[in-house]
């Protein structure tokens, strides 16, 4: 039998109110995003019957929303009823209160075909590809909160923050199709396990993961039963600890009756960039009694290359000091007199780049392009890196500084490429 989900509702009011530095209240973990999520969240899904409690959370992040914003209409939060509050709240766009929660470019269908998380979303790589297959978000968590502004810019839902928290995990709908999520790897402790086995005790997915992000993806899995399951990770998590590590995570899935389904494939047949990720899809035996019809999408080389993302004005400040320049190439050459391979990136503008990183915000170094005889390299824009990621143009990146938008984007999926297995997903749900 799955696993029901545990009635621990929390609400915000529960939280004991705190005073920040800036005199602004916050609920105990919420925070101010947090309760953006509540009210998003509410605003996007929209149910037709709130009980008590849920109106009191929705009056609750409306008010301090109210309290944050100046409003064109010329009243006064203070002078409105909750009974006001709430009917805003409901018709919101009536009001013209919440314009930034809708008018956004990526607005969710308004005819989904199914529904799915996105849980570890990012700056929503798995939401723009399961958007673009019909589907509508119904719960999405990002713990980083420079991440959380990009997102809300985008979708107009902030997302909850840690999902390892029960309060985060609370606010999950308890039906779901699709479960996304993008989850950090983290090593597994099995000696426990292999204690337990040597006795002769079952052992399940807690005493394998406990402590690990991927046990918070398998808990909301075990209590919400979605019909699939959509998973992305770095290419050496199946060579990680002797490959160990992914024979936990196989094993767990399994464990909670769905069948895995991993490829290792290259962002290249998509985008000019070299970046190579497992991805991991799952379906429900219970449903689909693993007779799914599911493919990977084929691989092919790069047929793109890095001079189709290249802006053909580019601001000088993208271009490295003398300084910076002379540092890399001399880091290069002591490297290169010990036999190792470190050094920067050079690309050939008719190739494709090495494996875009989180840290390209620090020099730029492992993709730098060429400006011509006798003047130093450039690193891309964070526009530049978007492409390289996949994000069209109308995606927007300044909602927070570059140093933030080069992280996003490095810590990013290649979106063409999770739009490609996504389609395969759905197509195989629709074929059950």
């Amino acid at each position: 039998m799955a696993n029901k989900k545990e009635n621990t509702k929390t609400k915000l009011k529960d939280f004991p109110e705190e005073i920040t530095e800036d005199g602004l209240k916050i609920y105990g973990e919420t925070s101010y995003e947090n309760q953006m999520a509540v009210l998003s969240h509410f605003l996007h899904n929209h149910p037709k019957r709130l009980d008590k409690e849920q109106k009191e959370e929705i009056v609750l992040a409306v008010r301090e929303f109210l309290s944050r914003k100046e409003f064109r209409q010329g009243f006064d939060k203070d002078e409105l009823s909750d009974q006001e509050i709430l009917k805003a709240a409901e018709s919101p766009l009536q009001y013209d209160l919440f314009s930034d929660f809708f008018d956004v470019p990526f607005p969710a269908p308004k005819k989904p075909k199914f529904t799915f998380i996105d849980l570890f979303a990012g700056i929503g790589g798995f939401r723009i590809a399961m958007q673009e297959q019909g589907g509508k978000c119904v719960f999405s968590s990002e713990w980083n909160v420079y991440a959380q502004k990009t997102y809300f810019a985008n979708f107009g839902e902030m997302p909850f923050g840690d999902i390892t928290k029960e309060v985060t995990k609370s606010f999950i709908p308890e039906h779901f199709d699709v479960l996304c999520a993008g989850f950090p790897c983290q090593p597994f402790s099995i000696a426990g396990v292999s204690k337990k086995k040597s006795l002769g005790r079952e052992t399940g997915f807690k005493d394998k993961t406990q402590g690990t992000l991927f046990f918070d993806v398998a808990d909301i899995i075990s209590r919400h039963r979605p019909k699939a399951f959509f998973l992305e990770n770095v290419k050496n998590l199946t060579s990680h600890d002797k490959g160990k590590t992914f024979r936990v995570i196989k094993e767990t899935l399994e464990e909670l009756r769905y069948s895995v389904h991993a490829l290792v494939m290259d962002g290249q047949t998509y985008v000019p960039q070299h970046r190579e990720r497992i991805m991991i899809v799952g379906f429900d035996k219970d449903i689909f009694e693993e007779k799914e019809k599911f493919t990977f999408p084929k691989q092919h080389k790069a047929k793109r290359t890095v001079s189709e993302i290249l802006d053909p004005n580019i601001d000088p400040k993208y271009t490295l000091s003398d300084k910076l320049w002379s540092y890399l190439q001399n880091y290069a050459e002591k490297h290169r007199a010990k036999g190792n391979g470190f050094g920067y990136g050079l690309v050939d503008l008719n190739g494709i780049t090495r494996t875009l990183s989180a840290r390209y915000y620090k020099d730029g170094s492992e993709i730098l392009i060429p400006q011509g005889e006798g003047k130093p390299p450039r690193r891309l824009s964070p526009r530049e890196c978007a492409r390289l990621m996949g994000y069209p143009d109308n995606y927007i990146l300044n909602a927070v500084s570059d140093v933030q938008a080069y992280r996003q984007c490095g810590n990013s999926v290649i979106v063409p490429l999770i739009t490609a297995v996504s389609k395969q997903i759905i197509k195989t749900l629709e074929s059950a």
